[in-house]
């Protein structure tokens, strides 16, 4: 991944949070670091759950000087060629926040058992449906952010660290008046790793829903 993201015709910088990973993520990338010097490291001391990565990450890059921040997986599922696409109508539309969409040209799932397409086509129906937005791929976790999003967003408060963080950034966003925009992709089962998905992450996006939601007409919701 490291190596096919440096060669695209964009002056990318990769950043790895890792959780103190027992498969030798954290000496890999030390290694490649002598060879592609815009390869960056977090080091962090365990497992703390998908969201908290993301924050750490995103904190990392607000304390430099990049203007557009990326998240994606790094098992193939997200085609790193796509990158150049989120970043171009991020920068053309322009928008403050770009989604790599698997369903806003119907459903662009490629190698899924129809059980998980279905689980994820009808969970981001049942958040629009929720919370008013009208966004096709609310759970996506490839996107291109302009750093005035996660510079307005309050990222402590972000509660969610399974899937349902994807809902809760984009949720907030949205209610900050941010101009979300979607950019249609092919999404690829997984070449390597393992899914995270299980019971308490599914629980987590459906009752967060709910309760982002209830915040957010209360006037109780911290963005």
């Amino acid at each position: 991944m490291i190596r096919k993201v440096v060669s695209l015709a964009l002056p990318l910088h990769i950043l790895i949070v890792d959780d103190n990973s027992p498969d030798g993520t954290r000496d890999i990338v030390k290694k490649l670091q002598i060879e592609f010097p815009n390869l960056h490291l977090l080091e962090r001391a365990g497992k703390q759950g998908l969201g908290t990565a993301y924050i750490a990450g995103f904190k990392w890059c607000l304390a430099r000087e990049y203007e557009y921040i990326f998240e994606m997986d790094c098992d193939f599922s997200h085609n790193p060629d796509d990158l150049l696409n989120l970043y171009h109508t991020c920068t053309t539309a322009p928008a403050d926040m770009v989604v790599g969409s698997r369903y806003v040209n119907g459903v662009n799932v490629v190698n899924w058992p129809m059980s998980r397409v279905i689980l994820s086509y009808y969970a981001s129906m049942y958040v629009r449906i929720i919370t008013g937005m009208s966004i096709r791929d609310t759970t996506s976790g490839f996107v291109c952010y302009h750093r005035r999003v996660l510079e307005k967003l309050n990222l402590d408060a972000i509660k969610f660290k399974g899937y349902a963080f994807q809902i809760e950034m984009k949720f907030k966003a949205w209610r900050s008046g941010f101009d979300i925009k979607e950019e249609s992709i092919i999404f690829t089962d997984r070449k390597e790793g393992q899914s995270k998905m299980s019971g308490g992450i599914i629980k987590e996006a459906l009752f967060g829903v709910l309760e982002l939601k209830i915040k957010s007409v209360l006037g109780i919701l911290k963005i």
